[in-house]
């Protein structure tokens, strides 16, 4: 139970004459604890129990340094590393004749390791992106000093392909490296890469195609539908560890065509290549995406994922009976529904951008979290009809603010990656 006497901040002072450490970690955990029941609104699954890595590793330090391919060293878990990057590579159909990657620290570090390569190979390319992108994206643009191309997004999340086109057009000159994602933030939108590289072969422009599939990479792929072989025309893909394989440490692995990248140096002292962004890796986080795919299995997880998909039918079909819209995309576990007003949202941590909101039915939310979430709604909306508080309404789509009001999924729903 939390201690809601206890100023955290005054207790974990460092400079403080006498510190209960237990006092400041049990309050950290009665807070999380009482704050999960509501934590609906961002992606991470919570029904996969890792104790078992946790208390046969969590002691000490495992440090898998350099590349996952080097032997050298003691304490570290390059094994399992190289083996949740074969069975994620596996699965996404990379050639295995033209494959590298690693585990990560996150989504983000997944990006940045794909684009610095591609950037290194293309070093006077444009790089797009969608007005959906994560915002790791731009961060990462800005961080190497590219040029950025920004292309609009539809109402729904897709990128629009006729104004990528454009973009195109006008930089034609220069090499491009275009991001996709699969799995944007507010709603789960899929960008079609068949479509993106059909541009650049209409234009003749060389580059790279990169799908941040941080979301959705793992659902999709076990679905068959984001593929990473010849055909595909996807040079890398960056996904995360701790969103679908719910590890209690954040963490991610990327995959690039070897053929992308440029040599690494050694590195004398270490006895390794220097071929991450972080150098120094966690250990653990490899050894708990190893856990999570060994006791499940493809399998396995591909019941976890129809569950949560199931469930996220559930909750729109609910939330709809309350009177409130609410929508999704079919492969998604992303509901969007227009924002709560502030008691509904003072109580439930929702991910909210202006007039939009989502929950995210990952892998061990109930049926009995959205039952409770949809009965306050109805109070919300109850209210609204009273008077004081706005009708609930999903936003006008992003071209005219004249535009009919969203209260259902697009009429035309985005294409899958093949």
């Amino acid at each position: 139970m939390t201690d809601t006497a206890l100023d955290l901040a005054v207790a974990a002072d460092l400079n403080a004459e006498s510190i209960d450490v237990i006092a400041v970690l049990d309050h950290l955990v009665g807070e999380a604890d009482a704050a999960a029941p509501m934590s609906v609104g961002y992606p991470g699954a919570v029904d996969l129990d890792h104790s078992m890595v946790m208390t046969r590793l969590g002691h000490r330090l495992w440090n898998n340094i350099g590349d996952p391919a080097d032997t050298g060293g003691v304490a570290h878990t390059r094994v399992l590393e190289q083996a949740v990057i074969a069975w994620v590579a596996d699965l996404l159909a990379l050639p295995a004749d033209d494959r590298w990657g690693y585990v990560t620290a996150g989504g983000t570090e997944g990006n940045l390791s794909a684009l610095h390569a591609a950037y290194r190979r293309w070093p006077t390319a444009r790089i797009y992106f969608s007005t959906a992108a994560h915002y790791s994206i731009p961060k990462i643009v800005d961080m190497l000093g590219a040029y950025k191309a920004i292309v609009d997004a539809g109402p729904d999340g897709e990128m629009d392909y006729a104004h990528l086109a454009a973009q195109l057009r006008r930089r034609r000159r220069w090499p491009a490296i275009i991001v996709a994602t699969a799995g944007t933030t507010m709603t789960e939108a899929v960008d079609d890469t068949d479509r993106v590289r059909a541009l650049l072969d209409q234009y003749n422009i060389t580059g790279h195609l990169h799908v941040d599939a941080a979301l959705s990479g793992i659902p999709l792929a076990l679905d068959g539908r984001l593929r990473l072989d010849d055909a595909s025309g996807i040079g890398s893909v960056a996904i995360s560890g701790h969103k679908f394989f719910a590890t209690p440490t954040p963490c991610g692995v990327v995959l690039i065509r070897d053929s992308v990248r440029k040599p690494a140096w050694q590195v004398a002292y270490t006895n390794s290549a220097d071929t991450t962004v972080t150098g120094s890796r966690c250990g653990l986080s490899a050894a708990l995406l190893w856990h999570a795919i060994a006791t499940h299995g493809r399998e396995g997880h591909r019941w976890r994922a129809a569950e949560a998909r199931r469930l996220a039918a559930y909750a729109v079909d609910q939330i709809r009976a309350t009177g409130w819209p609410a929508w999704r995309h079919p492969h998604a576990f992303t509901v969007v529904l227009p924002t709560p007003p502030e008691p509904v949202r003072a109580k439930w941590l929702l991910a909210t951008d202006g007039a939009t909101s989502h929950i995210i039915c990952m892998p061990g939310i109930t049926r009995g979290q959205i039952d409770a979430l949809a009965a306050d709604l109805a109070t919300a909306l109850d209210t609204a009809q009273a008077g004081p508080v706005p009708r609930p309404r999903l936003p006008t789509t992003p071209q005219t603010s004249a535009a009919p009001l969203v209260t259902a999924p697009p009429t035309t729903r985005p294409r899958h990656l093949p």
